[in-house]
């Protein structure tokens, strides 16, 4: 994940502080140099570097600090503070128009992720009740259009087309095309370069006069890093852009476009890209995101996520059996799937408290839970609400079924025998001490 290195950086930081009594300037001048380096090696602009920790320190030397009675506590939360700050504040939505279709003109760098990214935006308005429009607007990249339509009709959401003809008249046709048939939103997905360049910068110009966007949105690779500031400034500069949308989140980027951005270009980001699939986008919270960064967790965002995906009568009905000792397979594999639309387990401890940054003390096996999923779903109905069923025979049929063998059939009865040992424990506070330690303990894979 993303700010991976710079949380533990910044983590062991605090932790030097938390150490001390009280801290002499000399404490908070050796904090603001680690903090300096972390930021830096995350790639985060030099001059946003270097006002941030001038910010932090003319803070952090204060009277509230010094004479704190927890001060490595008050400095954390100084850097959060700055580190919201830097990224903008407060959340930033999109501009919509009090005379629909709202009209979100997508710019950026090609190779960005911008098609896809886009379409991922319009499911999200969707998904809020909105009609929305796609736009194929770049004539030039071979097979745009088709990507589109693809993204498009995986979406549910229709896709308007001329062909390879004029990208203004495109959008002009989009926009008509959207007031008949009721679509209250259009998003332009606009043809990129591998380099800004003029002819570029003209073209996107000329969409912009044609159609006079309610929304400009800059689709950025939080991959490389200074570049996408660069590229930033350089879109903002031509057109004006209203927000940002970083996409590759999920990824090893050092992080620090997205420190950066904002102060650069002054305008905020308004949303992230999280994942290869078609719902992994989200609102850019910049008070959630520096929470994550310092390694405190986003609890608030992982219950969202576990809204949008988890079935809350099925999740009640599982705590229900699950209560009166009648947990089966069937509910342990229901789970295993509904676990994994959330995310990746990484993506799920980066937004726990005190696991950002940090592996996780389970052992966290993607491959494993596959296997887990396969060897369940060679059973019968039977046999997974009576395991008792599971001879040698239909063990081994199992194991053919599912493409494992026998002992990894005979691990997950072994493993979902000591889980229903554990849940006849749930309902008695005093025997479920320990619970987790004794989870850690069971080789689970998850």
């Amino acid at each position: 994940m993303a700010f991976e290195s710079l949380t533990e950086k910044l983590s062991a930081t605090f932790r030097k502080l938390r150490g001390k009594g009280r801290l002499s300037e000399a404490d908070v001048k050796e904090a603001m140099k680690e903090i300096k380096m972390a930021l830096l090696e995350a790639d985060v602009n030099f001059k946003v570097v270097k006002q941030f920790i001038a910010s932090v320190t003319q803070r952090a030397v204060g009277a509230d600090v010094m004479e704190s009675l927890t001060p490595g506590q008050m400095i954390v939360k100084i850097v959060n503070e700055e580190l919201t700050s830097l990224m903008g504040g407060g959340d930033s939505k999109l501009n919509l128009s009090s005379n629909p279709p709202t009209v979100v003109m997508l710019v950026g760098l090609q190779g960005a992720g911008k098609t896809t990214n886009g379409a991922k935006l319009a499911g999200l308005m969707k998904r809020q009740g909105k009609r929305p429009l796609l736009a194929a607007c770049d004539i030039y990249r071979p097979a745009a259009i088709q990507q589109l339509e693809v993204v498009g009709s995986q979406l549910e959401i229709p896709v308007f087309q001329m062909g390879q003809t004029n990208p203004v008249d495109i959008a002009k046709a989009a926009v008509e095309h959207a007031r008949r048939h009721g679509n209250d939103m259009v998003f332009l997905d606009t043809a990129g370069r591998l380099h800004v360049d003029e002819s570029l910068m003209d073209e996107l110009r000329a969409v912009k006069a044609a159609v006079n966007p309610d929304e400009i949105l800059l689709v950025v690779d939080a991959m490389i890093g200074q570049d996408a500031v660069t590229a930033a400034k350089a879109f903002d500069d031509a057109l004006d852009i209203d927000g940002v949308m970083l996409t590759k989140l999920d990824g090893d980027a050092r992080g620090g476009a997205a420190l950066s951005i904002r102060s650069v270009t002054g305008k905020p980001i308004k949303f992230a890209g999280t994942g290869e699939k078609l719902d992994n986008i989200e609102v850019f919270h910049p008070d959630r995101m520096a929470s994550r960064i310092l390694g405190m967790g986003d609890v608030l965002s992982l219950i969202e996520k576990a809204e949008q995906t988890l079935d809350a009568k099925k999740a009640a009905e599982q705590m229900e059996r699950l209560r009166k000792n009648r947990f089966t397979l069937t509910d342990f594999y229901d789970q295993l799937v509904q676990l994994k639309s959330m995310g990746s387990m990484e993506e799920i401890a980066s937004m726990l408290p005190g696991l950002g940054g940090k592996k996780l003390d389970l052992a966290v096996d993607e491959k494993q839970l596959t296997r887990v999923e396969a060897i369940i779903q060679s059973m019968t109905p039977e046999e997974r609400d009576n395991p008792a069923l599971l001879n040698s025979s239909r063990k081994k049929r199992i194991a053919a079924g599912s493409g494992t063998q026998v002992v990894d059939v005979n691990r997950l009865l072994k493993q979902f025998e000591s889980i229903q040992q554990l849940t006849r424990q749930f309902s008695n506070p005093k025997k479920s001490k320990g619970l987790l330690s004794r989870l850690k303990g069971m080789g689970l894979p998850f």
